[in-house]
C-alpha cells in the first residue's frame, strides 16, 4: 500500500506532465504572434514601397530596423530574464509591444495625402523590434523549465516552428490587408494578436514548483531550474558563441528571402500577388514542419551540431543553384516564374529548418538557470542579421543584379559551417514519455 507522500508525489508529476504542454502552447503563441510582425511586415514589401514612397534603400532601411531593434534588446532582455523569471518578462514584453503596434496603427500610417515620413515608419519598427526583443529568450527559458533532455530538442522545435507559422499567416492575411484597408488594419491586427497571448501567458505561464520539476524529471531531485554551470555566464563561453555566430551568418540566405523574396518575385519574375502570398507561405508552412521533425530526430540520434552542419552545407548549395537559374535565364525570366517560386520555397525552407536544433544547443550548453543568456546571445547574432541583410541588398543589386544578392547568401551559408563547432556523436536518449 503506497505511502501519502508517493501518492503525493505521483500526482506532482502527473500535474507537471499535463502542464508543461500549457506552457509550450504560451511559448508558441507568443512567437507566433510576435513573428507575425517581424516575418510578415517584410511580406507587405511592395505595399510598404508604394504607400510610403519608398526607395529600395528605404525599404531595407526601414524592415532592418525591426532587426535592429531586436538585436540591440534580446541580451539585456534575457539577463533581466534570469534575473526577473520568464513570466514577468513575457508579459512586459508582450503587453508593451502591443501597445507600440496600437500606436503604430494610429499615428504611423498614410491617410489621404499625409504620408509618413521614412524615418517615422523606421523609428515605429525599431520600437517594435526593442519591445518585441523580450519574446525569445523568455519563452525558450520557460519550455526548457519544464521539459527534460531527451525531449527538449523536439519542444524546442515545436515553439521555434511557431516563427514560421506566425510569418506564413502573416505572409498570408497582411498583404492583402494592406492591399485592400491600408497598414492600420495590418498593426491593429498584429497588436490584437500580441495582446490576446500577453493574457494566455497570464492565465498559463509560471515557472515550475520544486514539486513540478521533479514530476517533469529532473534529475536526483534537482529543480530544472539549476544546473552544474549556473555559477559559469554563458557570455563567457566560446562554444555558446559559436553556435550563436554560425546562426547568424547562416540566417542570410533565410533573411534575403524574407525581406526581399516578394520583390524579387515581383520585379524579376513578374510575380501576382497570389503567388508571392503563396510562395513566402510555402516557405514558413515547410520550415514549420522541418524544425518539428528535425527537433525529434536530432533527439533521438544526439547529433544536432552535424545537423546544423549539413543544413550549412545544403543550403548553400541551393541558394548557389538560384544564383545561376537567375543569372542564366536573362530575358525570358518572366516566363519561369514557377520555377522561381519553387526555388525560392526550397532555398527558404532549408535555410530556416535548423533553428529549433540551434537553440535547444545553446540552451542546454547553458542550463536552464542560464538559459535566457544563451538565447538572447543566439538571436542578437540572428536579429543583427535581419538588420544588415535587408541594407546589404540594395547595394547590391545597384552594383550588380539578383544573381548576385542570391550568391552572396550562399557564401555565407557556407561561412558558417567552419563556425558551427564540431562534437563528437553522444549517446542516444530515449524520448521521454508525455
Amino acid at each position: 500500500m503506497e505511502n501519502e507522500s508517493d501518492a503525493s508525489g505521483r500526482a506532482s508529476g502527473e500535474r507537471a506532465a499535463s502542464h508543461r504542454w500549457k506552457v509550450l502552447g504560451v511559448g508558441f503563441a507568443a512567437n507566433a504572434s510576435f513573428s507575425a510582425a517581424f516575418s510578415g511586415i517584410p511580406t507587405t514589401a511592395v505595399f510598404l514601397r508604394s504607400g510610403y514612397h519608398l526607395n529600395n534603400g528605404g525599404l531595407g532601411l526601414v524592415l532592418g530596423m525591426l532587426g535592429l531593434g531586436i538585436a540591440v534588446s534580446e541580451l539585456p532582455w534575457g539577463l533581466l530574464t534570469d534575473r526577473w523569471g520568464d513570466r514577468r518578462v513575457l508579459l512586459l514584453g508582450l503587453g508593451a509591444t502591443a501597445a507600440a503596434l496600437a500606436a503604430m496603427a494610429l499615428f504611423v500610417v498614410p491617410a489621404g495625402t499625409h504620408v509618413p515620413g521614412v524615418s517615422m515608419l523606421a523609428l515605429g519598427l525599431l520600437l517594435v523590434g526593442l519591445l518585441g526583443g523580450s519574446v525569445n529568450g523568455s519563452s525558450g527559458r520557460a519550455v526548457m523549465a519544464w521539459f527534460r533532455e531527451g525531449e527538449r530538442g523536439l519542444a524546442m522545435s515545436i515553439r521555434q516552428t511557431a516563427v514560421p507559422a506566425g510569418g506564413g499567416l502573416g505572409a498570408l492575411m497582411l498583404p492583402a490587408l494592406a492591399s485592400k484597408f491600408g497598414f492600420a488594419s495590418v498593426y491593429a491586427v498584429l497588436a490584437l494578436a500580441c495582446a490576446m497571448t500577453a493574457a494566455f501567458a497570464w492565465r498559463w505561464l509560471h515557472e515550475p514548483s520544486y514539486a513540478d520539476a521533479e514530476g517533469a524529471g529532473a534529475p536526483h531531485g534537482k529543480a530544472v531550474l539549476g544546473g552544474a554551470s549556473a555559477s559559469v555566464s554563458p557570455l563567457r563561453d566560446i562554444g555558446i558563441w559559436r553556435v550563436a555566430l554560425g546562426s547568424g551568418v547562416l540566417c542570410v540566405p533565410q533573411i534575403a528571402v524574407v525581406t526581399f523574396g516578394t520583390v524579387f518575385l515581383h520585379d524579376f519574375s513578374r510575380a501576382g500577388v497570389l503567388a508571392i502570398s503563396a510562395t513566402m507561405a510555402a516557405v514558413q508552412t515547410g520550415a514549420a514542419i522541418a524544425r518539428v521533425w528535425s527537433g525529434g530526430w536530432t533527439d533521438r540520434r544526439g547529433n544536432r551540431r552535424a545537423y546544423m552542419r549539413a543544413c550549412s552545407v545544403l543550403t548553400a548549395g541551393l541558394f548557389a543553384s538560384l544564383a545561376l537559374v537567375t543569372a542564366v535565364a536573362g530575358m525570358q525570366h518572366a516566363a519561369m516564374t514557377a520555377v522561381f517560386a519553387l526555388m525560392i520555397a526550397l532555398g527558404g525552407v532549408c535555410a530556416s529548418a535548423w533553428h529549433g536544433v540551434a537553440f535547444t544547443e545553446l540552451a542546454t550548453l547553458a542550463r536552464t538557470s542560464r538559459a535566457g543568456t544563451a538565447l538572447a546571445m543566439g538571436n542578437t547574432c540572428v536579429f543583427l542579421t535581419l538588420f544588415l541583410t535587408p541594407l546589404a541588398i540594395p547595394p547590391l543589386l545597384s552594383v550588380g543584379s539578383w544573381s548576385m544578392v542570391w550568391a552572396v547568401a550562399s557564401v555565407c551559408a557556407l561561412i558558417a559551417l567552419p563556425v558551427f563547432p564540431r562534437a563528437a556523436r553522444v549517446a542516444r536518449v530515449g524520448t521521454a514519455r508525455a
